[in-house]
């Protein structure tokens, strides 16, 4: 299981920064002093074999969520807990435990995709055999076996996102993360991609994938975040979320949420 406690990340402006955004008509309540807490306290928790849609406005602190929980920033404060261990005082093991795609998750382009996928594999330190057996196994997944020799490179969009995936999730991670990895996809790549998450709920996974496509959200999630102002503004399960506005659908509560935030605000 996956666990976000008290969760904060605040970055501090250069003099040339702040200076710039004092002078800002309109300023986002998370700044102040010099410094701008993106992510303020945010708490969620995943069981394995659980999905759960991270939801909330641009800018709202996803992806800064995110990326602490890839290791790519250092929290200021708060817990990242696998199996309750503490990873953001072990990094390396983070990596072993956690497998991330964001829209920047790179591909080696003068390798073809099952040499990519493969590197990465053995980067995880997972033999031959081992490394054999998850290759043909996540290529059949995200159908993927018609492109394995080309140079990524010459890889469609949707292509590129599944090669992406796989390298993400060759090491067999205990916690997927998924920063909105529909977009930009045509709808049979995008099916495969939501396929393949599907795969996973009832596993020992738990995954976290963040979107604005409430379908999606619908169709694969166990749990809801909502996220904005650097605050989970919500979290519960999926009809729990619903059960928030009127009508009982789930962009209705969505907005409900949200427009509060900004009365607050």
């Amino acid at each position: 299981m996956i666990e976000l406690k008290n969760l904060a990340k605040t970055f501090v402006y250069d003099k040339k920064e702040a200076k710039a955004r004092q002078k800002k008509e309109v300023k986002d309540p998370r700044e102040g002093d010099g410094v701008f807490h993106a992510v303020k306290n945010v708490n969620l928790n995943v069981e394995p074999g659980k999905v759960l849609g991270l939801l909330g406005p641009n800018g709202a602190g996803k992806t800064t969520t995110l990326r602490m929980l890839s290791t790519a920033l250092q929290p200021t404060s708060g817990q990242i807990l696998i199996d309750g261990k503490d990873v953001t005082k072990d990094p390396i093991y983070a990596t072993k435990q956690i497998g991330f795609l964001s829209g920047k998750t790179g591909l080696y382009h003068r390798l073809t995709v099952q040499e990519n996928v493969e590197y990465f594999g053995r980067m995880h330190g997972l033999s031959k055999d081992v490394l054999a057996e998850r290759v043909e196994q996540i290529f059949t997944l995200l159908d993927m076996h018609s492109f394995a020799s080309k140079r990524a490179d010459d890889l469609s969009t949707g292509m590129t996102q599944r090669a992406s995936i796989a390298r993400a999730v060759i090491h067999n991670p205990r916690v997927l993360v998924f920063d909105e990895p529909t977009t930009g996809l045509d709808v049979i790549s995008a099916k495969t991609v939501l396929d393949f998450i599907e795969s996973y709920r009832g596993t020992e996974m738990s995954v976290i994938f963040s979107t604005h496509h409430l379908h999606e959200v619908e169709q694969l999630c166990d749990q809801v975040c909502l996220i904005d102002l650097g605050e989970s503004k919500f979290f519960g399960s999926t009809e729990e979320f619903r059960q928030i506005s009127d009508t009982g659908d789930l962009y209705s509560s969505f907005l409900k949420l949200v427009e509060q935030q900004k009365e607050v605000a």
